[in-house]
């Protein structure tokens, strides 16, 4: 039994290469025809015996369940080894990349439909996981909890459930920037005054492409791709990612980043001269942009039991509350979550209306365009 793959987890799968196993050392001729010539045919009690312990093998990983996740692994990870300790369940996070998160991971998971591996995607966004559900990928399931998430923050069709949000804020060095002079809107990012001087990350992945969507979304094709032309003229710096920006406004590389509240923060209790600016979030500007996390079960996850009862865990207010006191200072959504908050809330702050369902129906177009404008740099 040492040649069984370690990633046959399907039990039957198991049993096709237990009996493939059982017919290359001959125990048990493949055709009637040949029967007579094999050397020894095994009793069928001994064949149901192989054939039980195969089974019982891929029993024991009735307990193991694999999560892929696309929210960095320095915030889930704890969360994830938690929930391993308390309950006895292996989990097993695949963790996305900077440059690509949640786009790698929900294209893995669409190469995977014929054969899921995932479990439950924890992603950290909205847009990729509302793709899935337009390709029929994802299962839906009834958390414990579901009446606690507010409407806006879940799926009609029980696919999908937000949890613990980022806001999408302006960070300033204050060494350089006044505090007179901070930019209280992202349009202020075009004013000749910034020019060389801000940053983004790649608008191709993860939460700065959900909120590129997002823009296309409110302002109309024509103005969204003004603004973005605009910003490339203004000699916008890209990085690799929200963290990169947030990094390069703490050392003074860049006076201003757009960037996720997670990843400014880390550089305000660092120490960093910087500030959050959290913009348009003025009556009758657009609003802040506030993009939850989202837990979704791919169809035909080998472990949907596991599935649901982790999906059940996270999008609990324990979970949430954690997450809100630890390093990212996540956004509790859940109405029962009780936690004391370091960053600004849809309750301070004005929050951008966004139908998210609508969005997604824009995610090609949108995702087309800026791979032409952005995909090499600048």
């Amino acid at each position: 039994m040492s040649e069984i793959p370690t990633e046959m987890r399907d039990r039957v799968d198991w049993v096709r290469f237990a009996r493939r196993t059982i017919l290359r050392v001959g125990f048990v001729s493949p055709t009637g025809r040949e029967a007579g010539r094999c050397v020894g045919i095994v009793p069928f009690q001994v064949l149901t015996l192989i054939l039980s312990v195969v089974l019982a093998g891929c029993g024991s990983n009735e307990r193991m369940i694999t999560v892929y996740s696309s929210l960095d692994p320095e915030f889930s990870a704890p969360v994830l080894d938690a929930y391993a300790q308390k309950t006895g369940v292996e989990v097993r996070p695949k963790f996305d990349v900077e440059s690509t998160k949640s786009v790698g991971l929900t294209e893995r998971i669409v190469q995977e439909a014929s054969r899921p591996r995932c479990d439950l995607f924890w992603n950290n966004e909205i847009l990729n996981t509302l793709r899935l559900k337009r390709k029929g990928l994802l299962a839906p399931w009834s958390p414990s909890n579901a009446s606690d998430i507010p409407d806006a923050f879940k799926g009609k069709d029980g696919t999908w459930y937000g949890f613990a949000a980022r806001a999408r804020v302006l960070l300033v060095n204050t060494s350089i920037v006044p505090e007179g002079e901070r930019p209280s809107s992202i349009l202020d990012l075009v004013a000749p005054k910034w020019k060389g001087k801000f940053a983004i990350a790649k608008p191709l992945a993860g939460t700065t492409a959900t909120h590129a969507t997002c823009l296309f979304l409110a302002w109309g094709d024509e103005k969204a791709k003004a603004y973005f032309a605009d910003l490339k003229r203004n000699g916008v710096h890209v990085l690799s990612g929200n963290k990169q920006v947030a990094t390069a406004v703490g050392a003074g590389e860049v006076a201003i980043g757009l960037t996720d509240t997670d990843d400014a923060i880390a550089e305000v209790e660092a120490g960093r001269p910087v500030a959050i600016v959290y913009p348009d979030r003025q009556a009758g500007q657009l609003g802040t942009l506030f993009i939850p996390n989202t837990l979704s079960i791919p169809k035909g996850s080998p472990s949907p039991k596991l599935a649901e009862a982790l999906g059940n865990a996270l999008l609990g207010p324990e979970t949430e509350a954690a997450l809100a006191q630890g390093p990212s200072a996540q956004i509790p959504l859940n109405r029962k979550t009780v936690a004391s908050v370091r960053v600004e809330t849809p309750r301070t702050v004005q929050a951008m209306a966004v139908d998210f369902e609508a969005a997604v129906l824009l995610w090609d177009r949108v995702a087309a365009y800026l791979a032409s404008e952005f995909a090499t740099g600048l």
